[in-house]
């Protein structure tokens, strides 16, 4: 009997954990039947431009199409980094659908890129450099975390636990985002380029990029080479790959998810940003899901995702 209920329990243990390494594939395709809800801002902003979704998609489509050269440089740089495409195409699609109109010509972004050489750019919070900010004593815990990615999340995190939304030193810091507060010199809620990057999420993924396209290392003491290379389309490309495939590695290590085959959700985490913050959430969930007899939580797309998804059979025909 004891023999029969030991190995009852080493079967019933077996079902419940999950295998080192072992990973769910999530499918292609919408988890939802309906688009999601689009933030109200992102339709404020579209019709105070006077125009529409619809028309900005359009618009970026037409810029796929059109330039050989930029569909070129995707599947180039997907392939370096072991990538479908279509999770390249996809973030840019989405940023340009939902956040900013594209340019009709990529000539454009790469005029613009040469702009910020000249502008005079600092990543600072009422007057103290990010650089200088980083140094106080929170931030010690960050000190042994050499990748680039881990380095700056832990900064993040700090930022969040310690200074977000509190005053620290007789300094009252704003309860926002930390990319939001240090690293945005000329107006809120800024991300420049094709990839519609914010210079935090560069300086994340600076270390993949580095490592295997060869591009050199970003330095938060130089504001105008991180602007510029979030501009320019040679650039940053690369780091919209990395910055994707950084997602895909986090939900696989952390959640045990592989999402290498749904654009929409790596779409949507392009768009939502901390990706190691919602694998954990995820992971929390599935966990607490498990022990009430429930089935597990994939990940889902988002309004931005979903469109991905939606449109998907469509931008892969351009390539």
């Amino acid at each position: 009997m004891k023999k029969f209920i030991l190995s009852t329990l080493v079967l019933t243990l077996a079902g419940w954990l999950q295998p080192a390494g072992a990973t769910t594939l999530v499918p292609p395709g919408n988890r939802n039947a309906e688009q999601p809800a689009i933030p109200g801002a992102s339709s404020r902003r579209t019709k105070a431009s006077n125009t529409t979704f619809d028309a900005k998609y359009r618009k970026v489509y037409a810029l796929l199409k059109n330039d050989t050269k930029l569909r070129a440089k995707i599947v180039e740089t997907a392939a370096a980094y072991h990538i479908d495409p279509m999770h390249i195409v996809g973030a840019i699609v989405g940023e340009h659908t939902y956040n900013v109109d594209a340019y009709d010509r990529l000539q454009t972004y790469y005029i613009k890129a040469a702009s910020y050489l000249s502008s005079g750019l600092s990543f600072s919070y009422g007057g103290e450099n990010v650089q200088d900010f980083i140094k106080r004593p929170q931030f010690s815990g960050c000190a042994d975390k050499t990748d680039s990615f881990d380095l700056w999340s832990c900064r993040e995190a700090v930022w969040n636990r310690q200074f977000r939304g509190k005053t620290v030193g007789g300094t009252s810091f704003p309860d926002d985002r930390f990319s939001a507060t240090f690293f945005q010199p000329l107006y809120a809620g800024q991300t420049f380029g094709i990839g519609q990057l914010n210079p935090l999420t560069a300086l994340e993924v600076s270390d993949m990029v580095h490592r295997i396209s060869g591009l050199p290392k970003l330095d938060a003491s130089q504001p105008n080479q991180v602007y510029e290379t979030i501009m320019d389309p040679d650039l940053t490309i690369p780091y919209v790959a990395a910055t994707v495939k950084t997602s895909m590695d986090v939900y696989r290590d952390v959640a045990g998810f592989d999402i290498s085959k749904n654009p929409g959700v790596t779409a949507t985490l392009y768009n939502v940003g901390n990706p190691e913050v919602r694998a954990r959430a995820l992971k929390a969930e599935n966990e607490r899901r498990h022990f009430e007899g429930q089935e597990q939580k994939l990940p889902e797309e988002n309004y931005y995702g979903w469109l991905v998804n939606e449109k998907l059979s469509d931008l892969k025909a351009l390539f």
